[in-house]
């Protein structure tokens, strides 16, 4: 006899499809009722070294079932909060279709989902792929805005063309701070040897970015860089996983010693929540294939959860 099943499934987290948390899976985009929408982003044709974060949509959602506790919700007893609890409506949409070699049209399938998610008023979760994700992304963000930019990662991405390429992995802050909508950016953890040469960091300031290092960042402290990031705007916030450092998130691309730790990163995004409105998210860059152990792709799950928790808190509480 089969236990469990007169009060329904127990449905634990090694059993069933692995969607994003074992939240439901929503195939059709044009009927979006959530709160929430995940979607993957499969596509790594932009990097410049190691490929694999194509497949960083499915290890991060395969990672987050370890964290599908059910419904009830998550209790922290820090804060003494409950995050996604019943009344946080979140879905899996899948992943935009991909089209290998082809970057315009990915890249136009990845934008064209983000779009639905605004259309049907959810918050965009984006599981990337490599960063050149992010530029479709902030380019359906096109009359959504203003949006101010704040992204975590160890390079600046501030590349205008390289090599005829200009929708790379290296470009997309420069492609960011192009756009009509988006009024500034907040980049945070660039460190050591970058993709981005002197130039790339002066352009950077001048049109409108504040830059940080690890170290500045963790001498300046969390409630003082935020003092720098603009109150009472929405933010888009992009986060590549080598913004972290490689002892903990080994499974990229471009690893870069140095980097953040888990706490100082969630705690900052906490208090971004509370300072504004995070109206979109990406994470990208998580290539598993380099990090058996899973702890990269598990990283960046707990840190997805507790980030969309934190912010769907601060929404329910005005």
């Amino acid at each position: 006899m089969a236990h469990g099943y007169e009060q329904g499934r127990l449905n634990l987290r090694f059993v069933g499809i692995a969607t994003f948390g074992k939240y439901r899976y929503v195939e059709d985009w044009s009927r979006i009722e959530a709160d929430v929408a995940i979607l993957g982003a499969p596509f790594d044709f932009g990097t410049q070294w190691r490929a694999g974060a194509r497949f960083g949509p499915r290890a991060i959602r395969d990672a987050s079932t370890l964290f599908a506790f059910g419904h009830a919700g998550a209790y922290d007893h820090e804060d003494d909060a409950v995050y996604l609890g019943p009344e946080v409506r979140i879905v899996d949409l899948g992943d935009a279709d991909i089209v290998h070699t082809d970057t315009a049209t990915s890249h136009a399938n990845i934008a064209h989902g983000v779009r639905q998610i605004l259309a049907a008023g959810a918050l965009p979760v984006v599981l990337g792929g490599d960063h050149s994700i992010n530029i479709p992304c902030v380019a359906a963000f096109a009359g959504h805005g203003p949006i101010h930019i704040v992204q975590l990662d160890a390079h600046l991405d501030f590349v205008d063309e390289r090599h005829g390429v200009r929708h790379g992995h290296g470009n997309p802050m420069r492609r960011a701070a192009e756009q009509d909508h988006v009024t500034g950016l907040s980049q945070f953890g660039i460190r050591n040897v970058s993709s981005t040469a002197r130039e790339g960091y002066e352009d950077a300031r001048r049109m409108g970015s504040d830059i940080l290092s690890v170290r500045q960042f963790r001498a300046l402290g969390v409630a003082a860089v935020l003092e720098r990031v603009p109150a009472d705007v929405d933010y888009y916030v992009t986060i590549d996983i080598d913004g972290f450092d490689p002892s903990i998130a080994p499974g990229t691309g471009t690893p870069s010693h140095g980097g953040f730790l888990y706490y100082e990163v969630l705690e900052f995004l906490a208090g971004l929540a509370r300072r504004g409105r995070i109206v979109g998210l990406d994470l990208v860059e998580v290539a598993p294939d380099y990090d058996h152990t899973g702890t990269t792709a598990i990283l960046a799950a707990q840190l997805l959860l507790n980030t969309i928790g934190r912010i769907m808190h601060r929404r329910h509480a005005g």
